[in-house]
């Protein structure tokens, strides 16, 4: 496994929170713009993302771009304590945006993980 880089991650991101708006215009209609519509939709991508990857490793988007979040430096599945953490600090930007030197986010390190790529073998 290699780490991911920043194209993938983005796109995984994009499509988990696609998925965030779409489950959450079920409540409120997607053109909304006060704030508890928004607010909605970021507890749902908050949610979708922390149970999804708690559970396999990887959210929707993560899974379909061939990633999966893995403890920091061990390479081993990480607690769902520190999978919620990382989740809320991507929610709030920021520590997503800001990285270090090995590409890892402030909210990887925070939860001591990282996003490897999944090599898949070709049949």
């Amino acid at each position: 496994m290699e780490q991911a880089g920043l194209g993938r991650r983005v796109l995984a991101l994009s499509i988990d929170w696609a998925i965030a708006s779409f489950t959450a215009a079920l409540v409120y209609p997607l053109q909304s713009s006060a704030l508890a519509p928004s607010l909605f939709r970021l507890g749902v991508f908050v949610i979708e993302v922390a149970l999804l990857t708690s559970l396999g490793g990887a959210s929707a988007g993560q899974r379909v771009m061939g990633l999966r979040v893995l403890s920091w430096p061990d390479n081993l599945f990480l607690r769902p304590g520190p999978i919620l953490l990382r989740t809320i600090l991507i929610a709030l930007v920021i520590p997503a945006v800001v990285t270090d030197n090995d590409g890892r986010g402030l909210h990887d390190r925070a939860a001591k993980s990282v996003v490897m790529r999944v090599k898949q073998k070709r049949a």
